[in-house]
């Protein structure tokens, strides 16, 4: 998801606002922030594809030795926890850093978290992960803060765009295949400290690079007054002392561990974007018809939320099942589990222009409801896919085909790409310009609420047959599906 920040002078750009599509030559900028972008995603995806097996796996065997449904339940968590943390990120370079000196302190958080990963100590993770998520909250949106300052309101700016995407596919195509292999056949740790030498090449280029931006970022764009400041200093000091105290807590009364940590996140989780979205809706700035959008929006955020809980199952459950169930013996050589998590990346690489071309003459005047139908539909049509192939797993230890897997994340990748596209451009559309990046901001949160749930639901897996399990989640996603399309037209009314 990317979010606008608005348009910026061309004082504040000098020439560098055409472009890396109209130019014969890219800007050195734009290459910086191309390949920052790019070596950043392939250690987002990287952590993806083999969390859930690294935390699974005896300690014996490098592992964190966790139970399945917590493992599971780990990646929802910590992905909700990144997301609920995105707007706290953007706040942090727009009134506090600066865009690029906090997309620097993001990208260096993240190298401490990944470097911590790559010690093979068991309490290293409790404090890596929290780590990665505030590196992630703080580096991506203020990224994307800084390719809409330095395009301003170039012709080139949505090709840019575009072509970072592209970028971020083919890290999540790599990502899985180098890290996978390293952490599955060789060790873990040797993966971790892989992807923490990547990130710490892209932090050291933003330091050795920053005469290029010509100061755009180096300073907040609305920095805290002295009484700003001082309250903000306030809040955190006592938020972390809330949480020391309830760690403490916790610990004296021996209920500290990985389920407990882990069901706080989620429950934080899904409490935030229902409180921020209140607290947005109730801004005295909007009017009755910007109140009256945003409460048809709020069908748009749920079921993105529905669309991300489901499609994050490829990192934890999905993920453990291709470890377990699928027989990955190609022609002699037998595939690591984490190497279908490149399947999703390839597909949106491959039919991403397609959709593309298509997708904007698609469904008429009532293009939401019926895009996202769709998006809902193909996702749920997946799962029960996968309820059939679960079905064929037996007790004396067969396995299944990885087509089965493929044809799954085929569903999410067609899935991804018009639920993405849909839910960014109808934002825009929703508030005032003023509440753009807010508006766009819930999209993080509202994400993260599916990760938050998702980390709670995965352990229904332990309590009902999974077939019954996938089938159930895919025939919610369908049903929701069916709902946005019977009620396409009342959702483009309420828009309006």
């Amino acid at each position: 998801m990317d979010d606008a920040a608005g348009p910026a002078t061309r004082a504040e750009h000098g020439t560098r606002g055409d472009g890396p599509v109209r130019g014969a030559k890219m800007p050195r900028w734009y290459v910086t922030l191309f390949a920052s972008d790019a070596m950043e995603r392939f250690g987002f995806y990287g952590l993806q594809a083999i969390l859930v097996l690294y935390a699974a796996a005896p300690a014996e065997r490098g592992g964190l030795g966790l139970a399945m449904t917590d493992a599971a339940a780990l990646f929802g968590a910590w992905i909700g926890l990144m997301f609920m943390l995105s707007l706290v990120g953007g706040w942090v370079g727009d009134r506090w850093l600066g865009n690029r000196t906090a997309l620097f302190a993001g990208s260096a958080v993240n190298v401490a978290g990944y470097l911590l990963l790559s010690i093979p100590a068991g309490w290293t993770a409790a404090v890596a992960l929290p780590l990665l998520a505030i590196g992630g909250a703080v580096y991506k949106p203020n990224h994307q803060a800084m390719i809409n300052r330095m395009f301003g309101g170039s012709r080139s700016r949505e090709a840019g765009i575009s072509l970072m995407y592209v970028a971020s596919q083919i890290s999540a195509l790599l990502a899985p295949l180098i890290a996978g292999y390293l952490g599955e056949r060789v060790s873990w740790h040797l993966a971790f400290l892989t992807i923490a030498l990547v990130l710490l090449a892209t932090t050291i280029q933003l330091r050795l690079t920053a005469g290029q931006f010509g100061g755009v970022g180096t300073t907040a764009i609305r920095p805290l007054d002295t009484a700003e400041r001082r309250a903000t200093v306030r809040r955190l000091v006592l938020s972390c002392l809330a949480i020391v105290v309830v760690l403490a807590g916790l610990a004296i009364a021996g209920l500290l561990n990985a389920t407990v940590a882990i069901g706080a996140i989620g429950l934080l989780s899904v409490v935030t974007p229902i409180v921020c979205y209140v607290r947005l809706r109730g801004d005295p700035a909007l009017g009755p018809d910007d109140r009256r959008r945003l409460t048809f929006f709020l069908f748009v955020y749920l079921g993105s939320a529905l669309f991300w809980m489901i499609v994050a199952h490829a990192a934890s459950l999905l993920n453990l099942f291709a470890r377990d169930h699928v027989d990955l013996d190609v022609l002699g050589f037998v595939l690591p589990a984490s190497w279908l998590q490149a399947a999703t990346p390839l597909f949106i690489l491959l039919l991403a222009p397609v959709i593309a071309s298509v997708l904007p003459r698609w469904g008429g005047r009532n293009n939401v409801g019926t895009k996202f139908s769709a998006g809902l539909f193909l996702v749920g049509s997946g799962f029960l896919v996968m309820s059939v192939a679960t079905s064929l797993v037996t007790d004396g230890g067969d396995k299944i085909s990885p087509w089965w897997m493929v044809v799954v994340y085929l569903t999410h990748a067609c899935g991804e790409v018009i639920i993405a596209a849909v839910t960014i451009s109808a934002a825009a559309d929703v508030l005032p310009a003023g509440f753009l990046g807010r508006t766009l901001g819930m999209l993080w949160l509202f994400a993260g609420l599916g990760g938050g749930i998702g980390s709670g639901v995965v352990r229904l897996n332990t309590v009902m047959p999974e077939p019954l399990y996938y089938s159930l989640l895919g025939s919610v996603a369908i049903l929701c599906g069916l709902a946005f399309w019977a009620g396409r037209r009342a959702l483009t009314r309420g828009l309006s």
